[in-house]
C-alpha cells in the first residue's frame, strides 16, 4: 500500500514544535535555525491544508487540527526511534565474521584472539579460516585477511604489511649433524615445500630461494608437500626439514624459539595480505574497532614492523 506522507523533516520539526510550543527550542532540539523550523511548518501546513499552529507575542498554541495530530505523530515517532535502537543492537549483538586465510588465522590470529575479547568484550568474534573469496555482498561476511596482490575492485583495501621469506628450522637441526651454518648446507637436508594452488597467485619457492642465494647442486624439488604454510612450518617445528616461512607467519615461533632462521638471505613476497571490506562498511563501529586492533597487533610484531 502507497503511504501518502508529507516530508519527514517537516513532521519532525511540527512534533518537536508541539512538544515545546516554541520553534526556538524545537530548533536547537533539531540542531537547525529557528527560521528552518518556521519554514517546515508552513510547508506542512500548506500540504495539509490546514493551520498547526497559532503565533502568540510569548509563544505559540496549536490549533485544534495541530491537538488532534500531535500526539500520533508524537508516538509514530517514538515507535520509529525504538524499530531503529533495535535495528542497531541486533547489528552489535551479531557476531562479527571475519573471512580469513588458514594460515594466516592458525599462525597469526587465533593465537591473538584473546586479547581482543578482553578488551572487547561485548563484540563476539567468528573467524571463517578459508581460501574461498568472500562474496560481501552474498555471505554473512564483515571484512576479510586475504592473500593476494590487493586488486580487489569495489572494495575498500588496505595493505596489512610488507613480506619476505626465509628458511626456518627447528633449532636443534640446525645445530644437529650436519649443522646448517650456510645455504649450501641444505643440500644435507630435506626441503619442506609448499604447493600454492589458488588460482593466480605465487610465493617465493625453494628453486627460486636457492637460485638468489647462489646455491646449485642441490634437489629443489625433494621432499614432503604441503596445501597449507602452517603445515610446512609446523613439519619444520617438529624436526623434518627446512621450510620456507613467511616473515609474519613465523615471527610468533621465532620469538618463542620453536624455530631459528639459519640464514639472513631473504626474498620480498610479490602478494601479501589484505583487510578488505565493503566501502560503507569500512567506517562502520565494529569493522573500525577490528580493523584498529589489527593494526596495533601488527604494529608488535616484529616481523610485520
Amino acid at each position: 500500500m502507497s503511504r501518502q506522507l508529507p516530508p519527514l523533516n517537516a513532521l519532525r520539526a511540527f512534533e518537536a514544535a508541539g512538544r515545546h510550543l516554541s520553534f526556538s527550542r524545537a530548533a536547537e532540539e533539531l540542531h537547525v535555525t529557528p527560521a528552518a523550523v518556521s519554514h517546515q511548518i508552513k510547508s506542512l501546513e500548506q500540504y495539509l491544508g490546514v493551520r498547526l499552529f497559532r503565533r502568540r507575542p510569548h509563544g505559540l498554541l496549536l490549533t485544534e487540527a495541530g491537538q488532534s495530530a500531535l500526539p500520533g505523530v508524537s508516538a509514530g515517532f517514538d515507535r520509529l526511534a525504538r524499530a531503529v535502537a533495535g535495528v542497531r543492537d541486533a547489528e552489535a549483538s551479531r557476531p562479527l565474521t571475519v573471512s580469513v586465510a588458514p594460515s594466516f588465522a592458525s599462525k597469526w590470529l587465533v593465537p591473538r584472539l584473546e586479547d581482543f575479547r578482553h578488551r572487547y568484550a561485548g563484540t563476539e568474534v567468528r573467524i571463517d579460516a578459508t581460501e574461498r573469496m568472500a562474496d560481501f555482498r552474498q555471505d554473512d561476511v564483515d571484512l576479510a585477511v586475504r592473500y593476494g596482490s590487493g586488486n580487489y575492485e569495489g572494495l575498500h583495501v588496505e595493505r596489512l604489511a610488507a613480506q619476505s621469506v626465509f628458511p626456518v628450522c627447528s633449532p636443534w637441526l640446525a645445530q644437529g649433524d650436519p649443522p646448517l651454518r650456510e645455504p649450501d648446507d641444505l643440500r644435507h637436508h630435506t626441503l619442506i615445500h609448499v604447493d600454492w594452488a589458488r588460482a593466480g597467485l605465487s610465493a617465493p619457492d625453494w628453486p627460486t630461494w636457492l637460485a638468489s642465494a647462489g646455491v646449485t647442486g642441490v634437489d629443489a624439488t625433494a621432499g614432503p608437500r604441503y596445501g597449507q604454510q602452517s603445515m610446512a612450518v609446523q613439519a619444520a617445528i617438529a624436526g623434518h626439514g627446512v621450510a620456507l616461512g613467511s616473515a609474519l607467519l613465523v615471527a610468533d615461533d621465532l620469538a618463542a624459539g620453536r624455530l631459528v632462521r639459519p640464514f639472513e638471505h631473504a626474498l620480498h613476497e610479490e602478494h601479501t595480505y589484505f583487510l578488505v571490506c565493503l566501502p560503507e562498511a569500512a567506517e562502520t563501529p565494529r569493522v573500525k574497532m577490528f580493523r584498529d586492533w589489527l593494526f596495533e597487533e601488527l604494529a608488535d610484531t616484529p616481523a610485520a614492523q
